[in-house]
This record gives structure tokens, sequence and C-alpha cells, in this order.
């Protein structure tokens, strides 16, 4: 999974060949032809292999309260420290992610990450509305459906181009503290705290700049 992992992200996945995975790992072509019939077959098990480490890495959040825990949430996919690994899975998937309009299968298993998504953002806003610090009148899946296209869109920007313009962090912030967060609770969600000189907050400056995740 590792060598397919870099042989994805060094040659794309139109001119992969199964010995451009071979190169990378310590295995011959006719081992992994052993494993997996086709190039498809082995991106799908990469795909699932993927999925289960995303969902491991993200399946906890830590937070004193559901606010806090779902700008942490956003922050953990989007603010990565080793921008280098984060763009190297983000191209990993874009690849993949081009090919599902074509293919069911790669359809399918990409669906398995946007649902996850929807499904932690759901189950911390709902968290939210029984403890008393979201609004009452909040739809958590309207909201995760909200939180995953955000997450996607600045993923496949910074992918694509470089950058999302800044001020992604700072408006998202702004979207918790006036859409979601109880009127009457004493929780406030400001990131002027943070901010640089040029008047992005740092972690604008982390996750808006680079390519990461």
């Amino acid at each position: 999974m590792e060598a397919t992992y870099r042989a994805l992200c060094e040659h794309g996945y139109a001119s992969l060949t199964m010995q451009d995975i071979a190169d990378e790992s310590n295995k011959s072509t006719a081992a992994l032809h052993y494993h997996y019939d086709t190039k498809e077959a082995l991106l799908l098990a990469f795909l699932d292999h993927l999925y289960e480490a995303f969902t491991e890495k993200y399946g906890t959040t830590d937070g004193e309260n559901a606010v806090e825990r779902l700008v942490n949430f956003v922050d953990d996919i989007l603010c990565q420290t080793d921008a280098e690994a984060a763009e190297q899975f983000q191209t990993a998937l874009l690849e993949i992610r081009a090919q599902s309009p074509y293919s069911a299968a790669y359809r399918d298993r990409l669906v398995n990450f946007d649902e996850f998504v929807r499904e932690r953002v759901a189950d911390i806003v709902t968290d939210g509305i029984d403890e008393g610090t979201i609004r009452a009148d909040v739809d958590p899946a309207d909201t995760a459906a909200f939180v995953a296209t955000l997450i996607d869109g600045v993923n496949t920007r910074r992918t694509t181009i470089g950058d999302t313009g800044g001020g992604t962090r700072r408006t998202f912030l702004a979207y918790v503290q006036d859409h979601l967060v109880a009127p009457d609770t004493e929780i406030t969600i400001d990131g002027s705290d943070d901010e640089t000189d040029d008047g992005e907050s740092a972690d604008d400056e982390r996750s808006d700049g680079g390519a990461d995740t």
C-alpha cells in the first residue's frame, strides 16, 4: 500500500503501471498480480487502506464541549503540521477521485469518506444540541453537509492550485459563532488571538497557505 501511495503520487493515475508500483516496493510485478489481477483492483484495496487510516486518525476529537470538538475536527483535517505528507495524501486521493465518474467501484469507496465526515459532524452537533452548547434549531444533517463540502472544497483547491485565498478558517469560525453556538452559553469562538503580522491567523497561515491535508 505504501508503494502504491508513492507511485500514484509520482506518476498519476493515467500513467501508473503495476511496474511503477513494483519499483517502489520489494515485490515483483508477478507477485503483485498474484494478489491483484488489475491495477484497478490494487487501487481499490489502496482506497480501503486510506479509508481505514483516515477513520482511525479522525475517529475521535478532543474538546471540552461539542463546539470545541467541531472546530477541532475541522482543524485536525485541514490544519496539518506535515504539509508534504498531507499534500501527497490529497494528491493520491484526487487522482482516484477524478476516475469516480467512470467507475462505480471507485465512487462507492469515495462515498465512504464523505459519509464518515458527515456522520462525525452530525454526531458532534447532536451532542451539542443535547448538552445545550449548540442551538436547538440547528439541523445536524445540514451542518454536516456544509462542513463536508467545506473540507472537500479546501482540499481540492489546495491540491489543484496551491491555496484557498486566505481567511477560510476565520469565515468558518464566524459561521460556528453566528449560526451554531447557543445564545445562552458563554462559548466564544475567536481566532484573533492567533493573528500574524499580515492579518491572517496562525491557523489560516497553516491551513490556507499550502497544500496540506
